[in-house]
C-alpha cells in the first residue's frame, strides 16, 4: 500500500534505549523533522466551518454582548416583591386600590407556594437526594467497570505484544547467530581460497621456472 510505514521497533527486546545520548539524539531528530516539515494543505478543509454560536441562547448572546461592551451587570430587581399603594393622584380611585389588592394577593400566593415547596422539600427532599445519590453511585460503578475493562484489555494487548515480540526476538537471535556463522564460514572460505590461489600462483611460477631451466639446458646441450 502506498504510504504504508513498517514499524520495525521491538521495544520489549531491543536494547540501548537507556544508553547515554540516545534520548537526546531522538529528540534532536524530532525537532529537526518539526523544523523542516511545512504543511502544504489544510487538513480540515473537508469539515464544515465551526459554528461557535450553535448553543447560545438569546440570554447568553445579550450577556456576552454586555461583557464585550464592558457594561455593568444589572442588579437583582426586587420590584416584584414590593407592595406599593396607589399613586398619590389615584388614592381615591377604587380601581387603583383593586390593582394593589390583586398585587398583594399575588404576592401572598407566591409566598404560600414557596412555603409549600419548602415543606415538600422537608418531607421528600431526603429521599429524592438519596435516589439521586443512588443514580450517581450506579454511574460511578458502571464507569469504574468500563475503566477496569479497558485497563484489562490494554494489559492483554501489551501481554500479547510482549509475547509476540519475545518470540520474534528468539527467532531474530537464531537468525542472527546463523547469519554470523555463515558470514564467518564465508570469511574462512575466502581465506582458504586466497591461500590456495597463492599456492597455485607460486606452483605455476615454479613450473614456469623449471620449464625455462629445462629449455636452457637443452639449448646448451645442442650447442
Amino acid at each position: 500500500m502506498a504510504g504504508e510505514v513498517t514499524v520495525d521497533a521491538l521495544p520489549y527486546i531491543d536494547q540501548g534505549y537507556d544508553d547515554p545520548g540516545v534520548r537526546e539524539s531522538a529528540l534532536a531528530m524530532v525537532e529537526e523533522e518539526c523544523r523542516r516539515y511545512r504543511p502544504t494543505k489544510n487538513y480540515l478543509d473537508h469539515l464544515p466551518s465551526l459554528n461557535v454560536n450553535a448553543f447560545e441562547t438569546d440570554l447568553m448572546s445579550s450577556e456576552f454582548e454586555r461583557i464585550q461592551n464592558r457594561q455593568p451587570m444589572e442588579t437583582l430587581s426586587m420590584k416584584r416583591y414590593e407592595l406599593p399603594p396607589p399613586p398619590s393622584g389615584k388614592l381615591s380611585e377604587v380601581i387603583a386600590w383593586q390593582e394593589s389588592i390583586e398585587n398583594s394577593m399575588a404576592q401572598l400566593e407566591h409566598q404560600w407556594v414557596r412555603a409549600m415547596n419548602l415543606e415538600l422539600m422537608l418531607d421528600y427532599g431526603i429521599e429524592s437526594w438519596k435516589a439521586y445519590l443512588e443514580v450517581i453511585a450506579a454511574l460511578q460503578a458502571k464507569t469504574l467497570a468500563q475503566f477496569q475493562e479497558s485497563k484489562t484489555l490494554i494489559q492483554d494487548i501489551n501481554w500479547q505484544r510482549k509475547q509476540a515480540q519475545t518470540q520474534a526476538g528468539v527467532k531474530l537471535k537464531t537468525l542472527e547467530a546463523n547469519w554470523v556463522a555463515l558470514v564467518s564460514k564465508n570469511y574462512d572460505l575466502e581465506q582458504k581460497c586466497a591461500e590456495l590461489e597463492g599456492q597455485l600462483h607460486k606452483t605455476r611460477q615454479e613450473i614456469e621456472k623449471l620449464k625455462a631451466e629445462e629449455k636452457n639446458t637443452l639449448t646448451n646441450g645442442d650447442k
